[in-house]
This record gives structure tokens, C-alpha cells and sequence, in this order.
């Protein structure tokens, strides 16, 4: 077997592989005599084929499976001893490879394409730029989390007079034509109603009502024709409630209530754990300190967009092998066309070129992924989850079962091995540029998305 490397350009390379009958034919003869003792043909015990029938049979697919299997390893033993850094996968040659016919031939050529990535460097210095938005935290956005958690551990209450978010839970009773019940109407002895779903004129005669009321009214207008409001309250289907033009008289049993949480102590500890703090000013502090926290991804996503553009602008004059990269995406992705990748094939270069230099950011700057960063992230990702609920007070405990069975999941740890690097990479340039940083609203900065 003999490898021939001919180079096209810096970037693109041809790699030959010539085998000869001498380095397939042995392992060849093994599969076939594996064949002959596994074969089931009629006529023959098993394992008593000639080795003449099963070779005519099966000797050119197995010829052909062995050189097969002889190009793969050999082609990428020779990019791993020669630390090629290849972009993609090698891919068949399409100009200057010879018809392969296994058939009649003993000696074959085969040709692959190759990518290299080419050289760069990536210098960074205080002469370098970016912009680092600080979220301001307002008054209103403590006072909207506060209410948050107010409603959140808030408690249901019984009352006597009726408003018109509550629950009216009471005795539904259809009507005839002289308001009396009908024999044979709809009855419903346990019906549940909000007077905050109707219509502002029937919504008034809730409004103030109080226990042991009976309300008449027509719940076709209440609703709005809303078959499904109709149906959940009369327990009909909603077929049956197309037709339904009658009043009804609804007898308040009871009036629930949901009551937000007065802002004292015991709410504080409920956020924050019992004797976290004293008083509301200390309260409302930590409240702020948990937004800014949750603004500071937001902050981080910009800045490692901004620092992404800013260094692939260093290289936007290193040459790709954008015609090689073009096969290839074809080549593994059977879903996509060729106008696809022509369109959105500059998002998928900048994709490979930040990649190309986080790694190399990476090696430079020293920056391992350990266990305990894996751990520690998925713990990260598992509070920052309980947060999007108002959770922020999460015990460890749950937090480390939670991390546990995200990194039972090959897909996550890879993703997060990903993620890490690219946080630790972007923390040095942090210290490496100069950050422009500027306190911006929370209105501000998300405009800037909008406006992309």
C-alpha cells in the first residue's frame, strides 16, 4: 500500500491511497472461510460449502468490503500521524479519480479531498474594544418582583361580598319564560364561576353580591357565546350548548378569594430562607441583587456576541476552503439544497471560523474543562431553571439530583463542555481588551436585538 499526499493549495489537499492484491487478498480469504462456516445454503451442511461456491458467491462484496475497510483506517491513521488539521471530513474525489471496478481489477487508486484549516493568529491587547452593557435595575422592577412573590405564596380566603376576580362557587339552576326552574332543565348543584370572564354588563350583577345571593342571568351573554366557558360551567358538551338561550339562577354557597402575601417577615423568609434578612430595605436589596444577576447573562450573551464580531474581523482576510466546505455540508445534510447553503452559507463559515478560534483562544490561554466545572454548570443551568419560576432559594441538595440527571445525558455534557470553554475563553479576553462599559435600561438594551 503506498499514500500519496498532493497538495492544490495551503488550504485543499489530495490525499492517494493505491492498494495492491497483497494487502487485502489474506484478510479476504479469512472472511470467506468465516462465511463458509456460517453459510446455509441448500444442498450443503453448514459449514461444508466448498470454499470454491461461497468464494463466486460472495468473494467480490467481501473483496470490496476489506479494501473498504483498509482505505478508512489508512486514511485516517495518515491525518492523525501527520496532525493534519482538517476542516469537515475527507470527501471521494470528483475530477481526477480513475473508475474503480471490482470486478476485473486487482490494484485500485482511490482519492480524497481534504480541507485544512488555514494558519492565524489571534493577538489581543488593550487596543482592542468592546462594549459591555450594564442593565440598570429600577425601583419598578423590585417592586414588580416583589409583587411577583407576593401573589406567588399568597393564600386563598373565604368572604362574604363578592369582586370580580373571585371564585363564586354556588347552585345553577336553568330558567323558564316566568324565571321559575324548569323540571326538566339544566341543574348543576356545584358550579364554579369568575365574574372576571363576562361581559361588562353581566359581570355587574356579581360584582358586590353577597353570599346566599341568587344572581339570574343569561350565560350565553355572560360569556360571550364562549362554548367552552358554557360547557365547563353547566358540565355539558359543547354541542349541546349551541341552542342554549335560557337565563339561569346562580345561589352563592361561598366566595374564595386569592390574597397576596402581606410583605413582612414571613414572606421574606419564603423567598429567601428563614432570618436571610430583616427587614424590608434589606429585602428589597437582595431582590435587586437577584435581578441584577439574572440581567448579567443577558449582559454576557451580548458581550460574547460582540467580542465573536470584533475578533472575526482580525481574520477576515484569512482565505477558507469555502468550495470544499460547500460539498461537504451537502454531502452530510440530504436535507438541504444548494441554493440553502449558498444563502446561509456565511452564518455556517463565521460558525466554523469563532470555533476555529475559541480552540485556539482555548490552547492559548490554557483553558480546561474539569469535572467540577461540568458539575458545577449543571448546577448553574438547574437553579437558573427554579429561578425562571421564582425559585431562588433552592436547597443544594436538589440542586446537585437536578445536575445529576442532566449529566446523565451524553447530548448535555457535550453541549456544556462547549459552553464552558467558550465562558472561560471569553472571561480572558475580558481581561485581555478594554471593556467599554456603559449602564443601559433593560428597554434599551433588548431594542438592540429588535433592531437586528
Amino acid at each position: 500500500m503506498n499514500i500519496v499526499r498532493k497538495d492544490v493549495d495551503a488550504i485543499n489537499t489530495t490525499i492517494g491511497i493505491q492498494i495492491s492484491k497483497v494487502d487485502y487478498e489474506e484478510k479476504a480469504e479469512k472472511q470467506l472461510k468465516e462465511y463458509r462456516k456460517k453459510a446455509n445454503i441448500p444442498g450443503f451442511r453448514p459449514g461444508m460449502v466448498p470454499i470454491g461456491l461461497i468464494k463466486k458467491m460472495y468473494g467480490k462484496a467481501i473483496m470490496a468490503e476489506e479494501i473498504n475497510k483498509i482505505i478508512s483506517d489508512s486514511l485516517m491513521n495518515y491525518i492523525k500521524e501527520n496532525n493534519l488539521d482538517i476542516l469537515g471530513e475527507p470527501l471521494p474525489n470528483e475530477t481526477d479519480q480513475k473508475p474503480i471496478n471490482f470486478d476485473t481489477d486487482e490494484e485500485f487508486e482511490f482519492l480524497f479531498d481534504l480541507a485544512l484549516a488555514p494558519e492565524f493568529d489571534i493577538e489581543l491587547s488593550k487596543k482592542d474594544k468592546v462594549k459591555y452593557y450594564d442593565i440598570t435595575v429600577t425601583d419598578e422592577m423590585i417592586d414588580n418582583q416583589i409583587k411577583s412573590y407576593a401573589g406567588r405564596f399568597g393564600k386563598y380566603e373565604q368572604k362574604d361580598t363578592a369582586e370580580e376576580k373571585d371564585m363564586l362557587k354556588g347552585e345553577l339552576a336553568e330558567l323558564n319564560a316566568d324565571k321559575k326552574p324548569k323540571t326538566d332543565g339544566i341543574h348543576v348543584t356545584d358550579a364554579v364561576l369568575s365574574a372576571d370572564r363576562m361581559i361588562d354588563a353581566q359581570k355587574a350583577l356579581f360584582v358586590n353580591a353577597k353570599k346566599g345571593d341568587t344572581i339570574i342571568f343569561n350565560p350565553k351573554e355572560a360569556f360571550n357565546s364562549s362554548e367552552i366557558e358554557i360547557s365547563s360551567l353547566m358540565k355539558i358538551s359543547k354541542e349541546a350548548t349551541k341552542n342554549l338561550t335560557s337565563d339561569f339562577s346562580f345561589t352563592i354557597q361561598s366566595i374564595t378569594r386569592y390574597a397576596e402575601a402581606d410583605i413582612d417577615q414571613s414572606l421574606f423568609d419564603k423567598v429567601l430562607g428563614e432570618g436571610k434578612v430583616k427587614d424590608e430595605a434589606e429585602f428589597r436589596a437582595k431582590v435587586a441583587e437577584g435581578i441584577k444577576d439574572s440581567y448579567i447573562a443577558d449582559s454576557e450573551y451580548k458581550f460574547g456576541m460582540d467580542t465573536k464580531d470584533a475578533i472575526l474581523k482580525k481574520i477576515e482576510n484569512v482565505v477558507f476552503p469555502e468550495a470544499f466546505l460547500k460539498r461537504w455540508v451537502l454531502a452530510t445534510n440530504t436535507n438541504l439544497t444548494k441554493e440553502t447553503v449558498e444563502k446561509d452559507f456565511h452564518l455556517m463559515l463565521d460558525d466554523l471560523k469563532w470555533y476555529l478560534v475559541k480552540n485556539k483562544l482555548a490552547k492559548k490561554y490554557e483553558c480546561k474543562v474539569e469535572k467540577d466545572d461540568i458539575n458545577a454548570y449543571a448546577k448553574k443551568i438547574a437553579k437558573i431553571q427554579f429561578a425562571q419560576y421564582g425559585m431562588i432559594n433552592v436547597p443544594d441538595d436538589i440542586l446537585e439530583n437536578y445536575a445529576q440527571e442532566t449529566l446523565k445525558k451524553e447530548d448535555a455534557v457535550k453541549n456544556m463542555i462547549e459552553k464552558i470553554i467558550e465562558e472561560k475563553v471569553l472571561a480572558k479576553v475580558k481581561e485581555a481588551i478594554k471593556l467599554d462599559t456603559k449602564a443601559i435600561s433593560y428597554e434599551d438594551f433588548n431594542k438592540m436585538f429588535e433592531e437586528k
